[in-house]
């Protein structure tokens, strides 16, 4: 078993408009894109799991020609509320790095 982010290039969040989070997992070669792919760990129920929500909250898809996996959830808050500890999105992603890919 092997973190995914030891195995992704990048591991990140932001906005995508005031009331929506975006996660990007980007990897430097088609080895390691297919083996998180092809493991079934990284999922849109993985990610709902991660964030507390239910799965069909979350979009997600793999992007073969990126080698990128892409997921989209409600923020917790939308931008700028005064509860928001994350104006920008860009601190989310942590939940993510620490999956297990066999």
């Amino acid at each position: 078993m092997t973190k995914l982010a030891n195995l992704a290039r990048l591991i990140r969040s932001k906005n995508a408009g005031p009331f929506v989070l975006t996660f990007d997992v980007m990897f430097e070669d088609e080895a390691r894109y297919q083996r998180v792919k092809n493991s079934g760990a990284l999922t849109r129920e993985v990610v709902a799991d991660r964030y507390g929500l239910p799965a069909k909250d979350v979009l997600f898809f793999y992007c073969d020609h990126a080698r990128a996996v892409k997921a989209s959830i409600p923020r917790p808050y939308f931008q700028g509320d005064v509860r928001d500890s994350d104006g920008h999105g860009g601190q989310q992603y942590v939940p993510l790095m620490d999956i297990e890919i066999p």
